[in-house]
């Protein structure tokens, strides 16, 4: 069999990330709610005129969020599907991807008082 032009890989792997974005987008109502806070933080970017390097912050940590998020998603599925009742040491699992989501949107929301607190006050 020949191999595959590395275009053709590379489009393909592409085509692959844009269905588990949409997949998790559609599916997931954590990041259903991570979607609509992140478009509310673009529009007030815009409303509040925040500049390049705010930009690029915010960008960064609603990338990280939504990223951690599907991360965690992704242990979820294949923690249940590995271990469909409850287990302990899968719960423990769990728990650590949850528990990194909060860490990274923590780091996101102080990013955001500290880009927007000065701009409202």
């Amino acid at each position: 069999m020949p191999e595959e032009n590395i275009f053709v890989n590379r489009i393909r792997s592409i085509g692959y990330a844009f269905k588990g974005a949409w997949l998790l987008v559609r599916t997931e109502s954590s990041i259903q709610i991570q979607v609509v806070i992140a478009a509310i933080m673009t529009v007030a970017g815009f409303y509040f005129g925040i500049s390049n390097a705010e930009w690029i912050v915010q960008i960064l940590a609603i990338g990280l969020v939504l990223g951690i998020e599907g991360l965690n998603t992704a242990v979820e599925k294949m923690s249940d599907y590995v271990q469909p009742e409850y287990d302990q040491k899968i719960g423990f699992i769990k728990d650590i991807s949850a528990g990194a989501v909060m860490l990274v949107s923590l780091a996101a929301s102080i990013v955001g008082l500290i880009i927007y607190v000065p701009k409202i006050i």
